[in-house]
């Protein structure tokens, strides 16, 4: 089969090589049923068991990946989705693509940290600074719309050095636990942008064979995700309490009720989940007189 005929039916998925959301996205195709090498030395690697090609780049190339149509799916931090959209637009290169899933994981947030020392009271305060930051675009878009001037210092790496090395009065980076902003001497002030790991697609129709498999993998992917936020709960209950139990149960939908033979006054209760089960909860209803109370999670769930 030529190439061009292989290029039809295998959709191709960029990823991080090696960063914040690597793992959790090799994890995420995993649990789907997608075989592959996980030797991330390679660009390129083949599925063994889907017509699935996943090409192993740096974060900030993915949004020109799938623009340029180099790519059917990118999977990408919505805070380099949008800086590298801005900055494309600025250069004149295409900004198309298609949101086609957001994902559970990548959680971060944009944020404003300046010396512990200082005073803050507002983001006026930055009126005139030099702001240290990897994200001019987004920074520049927030503080206009607020009438704050600055000036950008542009550092692409340590960005959190720069109010030491007096390079800036303060950063504008990624925060996901804030312990890298305090090991060196600062605070956070302000949110700018709140992010997560997406699924992006090229603006334009795929081939038939490609949009099946492209279907078939967001179905697997919802699934997963699904799952990973939902517990399978069972336990026995009074039958005269069963309308009381039931409103605790958060996120419970027509939960099964099974008879328990030669115990006509109890029942088994099984209900999926989606929220979570606090011990709190779980004490309310033995209360009721529920016991045998198991919380278990779920591998795999297609609704």
């Amino acid at each position: 089969m030529s190439n061009i005929d292989q290029s039809k039916k295998r959709l191709r998925i960029a990823m991080q090589k090696s960063g914040r959301l690597t793992d959790e996205t090799e994890s995420l195709l995993r649990s789907c049923g997608v075989k592959f090498n996980e030797n991330r030395d390679h660009l390129l690697a083949h599925a063994e068991n889907m017509p699935i090609d996943i090409l192993r780049v740096r974060d900030d190339d993915i949004p020109g990946l799938v623009m340029d149509h180099v790519v059917d799916w990118g999977i990408v931090g919505q805070n380099v989705l949008e800086e590298t959209a801005m900055q494309r637009k600025v250069d004149g290169l295409p900004t198309g693509y298609t949101e086609v899933c957001k994902l559970n994981y990548g959680d971060c947030r944009l944020a404003i940290a300046i010396p512990s020392e200082q005073e803050w009271t507002s983001v006026r305060d930055l009126e005139g600074k030099k702001i240290a930051t990897t994200y001019p675009h987004l920074l520049r878009r927030a503080l206009q719309a607020q009438g704050v001037n600055f000036k950008t210092v542009l550092l692409t790496g340590s960005v959190e050095v720069a109010p030491r090395a007096g390079l800036a009065d303060a950063i504008c980076d990624l925060v996901c636990t804030g312990a890298t902003l305090q090991a060196n001497g600062l605070r956070e002030v302000e949110t700018i942008y709140e992010s997560q790991a997406v699924i992006i697609g090229r603006d334009q129709e795929l081939y038939p064979e490609k949009q099946a498999v492209a279907d078939k993998l967001l179905t697997r992917f919802k699934g997963v995700m699904t799952a990973k936020e939902s517990k399978y709960i069972m336990m026995n209950a009074p039958r005269a309490k069963l309308k009381e139990i039931t409103s605790l149960l958060p996120g419970a939908e027509n939960p099964s009720i099974i008879e328990l033979e030669g115990d006509p006054e109890r029942v088994a209760l099984h209900v999926v989940s989606r929220e979570k089960l606090f011990w709190e909860t779980m004490e309310s209803l033995k209360e009721l007189g529920a016991s045998s109370i198991l919380v278990v999670p779920i591998e795999k769930m297609l609704d």
